[in-house]
């Protein structure tokens, strides 16, 4: 009988440490689910109904193993992926930084808009968009230079509780209620060229772009740095996060399949106008006291994007610049420097050049989408290389998926640049 005792306090003992574990992959969750769940995934539901659910997780299935390999060859060599690259060849570890660079900019001064638009919802006052877009940068600032990974980590977690609540229960809502589309409404088929740039840069931004792995394995460095961490512990994370972001996307597209599919109204073209519209509508569609609900679930949406890509890509800066230009300088000083500036630079943005932001966002996106194949080849071939035992070892189901994910990312780029330019 202590043996059964002792058995199950072992196994409530490593339940509890798993849960205590949970953190990189909770934050690269928190950092994915912004504009590809709240504004893909519900247009994909708001335009196709759900015809496109089962592409939506193939397209996660397939890069599971890319994403994944920032934990294996993190805790396999107690490296980040970028110094991978950099052990690489030193043109990888530059192609990496400049992509980093300008997603890091763009992707914030986006993000900041996205959410400052959304905040206008909650506050008292009525102020510019910019000045709101100050004011949430400022706290996430204050935020993450007070505690760095230890303060992003809890907010993480809060963020993810209360945004799968809310969807949860908006989706059970919007499903007691019914379909809305009428009888003969014609649903648009996603077998033509016309579907092709929205499923293309959907699938592409899927997840999220394929920098967020590297980032991912530099917040599992900074977890190691003050807790120990197992490679079952951070391999369980990582799935609780990825997992869990590709069922929430599914919930978000049925979101827009039970609520705005063939309900006769044109859908905004841009991010921050569907978000508005689809708050509109949902108060309209499931009564007037939903507004601050789905409100919220916006708003968490995107916030918690937006701290987590400010601390993200910061950390992935410094790290490329302790590589590229080693100096005896604190990593706290450099991280802190980069922190600043990308947030200044992305509120300039704002100031100056906001009517050139979705020029910019399509760049960057569209510069991301091209490079996510180079770099999905290098995340695989540093796992092979590393020659990894155990949990993390590389198995052949995994290695053919990874052959199967490449052929996906490769196949899309090439459909994606016909599209674009040869069509």
């Amino acid at each position: 009988m202590n043996n059964s005792l002792t058995a199950e306090k072992g196994s409530s003992t490593q339940i509890t440490d798993l849960i205590r574990s949970l953190g990189p992959g909770i934050m690269m969750a928190t950092a994915a689910v912004g504009g590809s769940h709240l504004v893909s995934s519900t247009k994909a539901g708001a335009i196709y109904g759900w015809q496109l659910a089962a592409v939506i997780l193939l397209v996660n299935l397939f890069k599971y193993p890319f994403f994944r390999a920032g934990v294996q060859f993190t805790m396999g060599t107690n490296k980040s992926l970028i110094e991978g690259y950099s052990d690489m060849g030193r043109i990888y570890l530059w192609l990496f930084t400049l992509l980093t660079f300008v997603s890091a900019v763009v992707n914030t001064a986006a993000l900041l808009m996205f959410s400052a638009s959304l905040l206008s919802y909650f506050s008292p006052v009525t102020v510019s968009m910019t000045i709101n877009a100050v004011v949430i940068a400022i706290v996430c600032l204050a935020i993450l230079l007070a505690g760095h990974y230890k303060a992003l980590d809890k907010l993480s977690k809060g963020i993810m509780i209360v945004l799968v609540i809310a969807t949860v229960s908006a989706v059970i809502i919007a499903s007691s209620k019914g379909a809305i589309a009428p009888a003969n409404f014609e649903t648009p088929t996603i077998w033509n060229v016309a579907s092709i740039g929205f499923i293309v840069i959907m699938m592409g931004w899927m997840p999220a772009p394929i920098e967020i792995s590297s980032i991912t394995s530099m917040w599992l460095k900074s977890q190691s740095e003050q807790q120990n961490v197992t490679a079952r512990s951070a391999l369980f994370d990582f799935n609780v996060g990825y997992i869990g972001t590709a069922f929430l996307a599914i919930f978000f597209l049925a979101l827009g399949a039970l609520v705005l599919h063939g309900n006769g109204q044109e859908l905004e073209t841009s991010g921050i106008g569907f978000s508005h519209q689809l708050v509109s509508m949902y108060a309209t569609t499931i009564g007037e006291w939903s507004r601050y609900l789905i409100a919220i679930i916006a708003f968490f949406c995107i916030f918690g994007s937006t701290i987590t890509v400010i601390d993200g890509y910061s950390r992935a800066m410094a790290e490329a610049q302790r590589l590229l230009q080693p100096k005896p300088m604190k990593h706290r000083t450099i991280l802190n420097g980069w922190m600043l500036l990308i947030s200044i630079l992305a509120i300039g943005i704002l100031f100056f050049m906001i009517s050139e932001l979705m020029t910019m966002l399509n760049f960057a996106m569209i510069l991301a989408f091209m490079t996510t194949p180079v770099f999905a080849v290098l995340n695989y071939r540093l796992v092979v290389s590393a020659n990894l035992t155990g949990e993390l070892a590389l198995t052949p189901r995994m290695k053919a998926l990874c052959w199967v994910g490449l052929a996906y990312l490769f196949g899309f780029l090439a459909v994606f640049i016909w599209w674009k330019w040869l069509m």
